[in-house]
């Protein structure tokens, strides 16, 4: 509504004649809650191995929770401290931030799962 209204006004120079009756969107009633830094550390304490890095990784590049475990590998760049989320929203990709003191915890569990896929069964 303030887009038109800017529009017709500061670009267009044209005032509107008649009101426009359009539906606007219900402002919503709730607010999200957001944990403060101790309630993190607090969590992040009580974690530990694939649920602790799953949950950093979340909380460090902003990532959804399905997004988080729907990562491939191919989908991180170490190299430019990337992530690349696939198909999300929409059905288009984007680019987020990788932590870099996630870097060295992704590494070791990437090489253990390597090795754990090459242990001879």
């Amino acid at each position: 509504m303030s887009a038109l209204l800017f529009l017709y006004r500061q670009v267009l120079h044209q005032s509107l004649d008649s009101p426009i009756d359009a539906l606007r969107a219900k402002p919503s009633r709730y607010l999200p809650t957001v944990l403060t830094r101790a309630e993190v550390q607090a969590l992040f304490q009580h974690l530990s191995g694939v649920y602790q890095i799953v949950i950093k990784l979340l909380y460090g590049s902003g990532l959804r929770l399905n997004e988080g475990l729907q990562l491939r590998i191919k989908d991180l760049d170490f190299a430019q401290r990337q992530i690349v989320v696939r198909d999300v929203k929409g059905n288009e990709s984007r680019v987020t931030m990788l932590p870099t003191s996630l870097i060295e915890s992704l590494t070791q569990h990437l090489q253990r799962v390597k090795q754990w896929l090459s242990f001879p069964q």
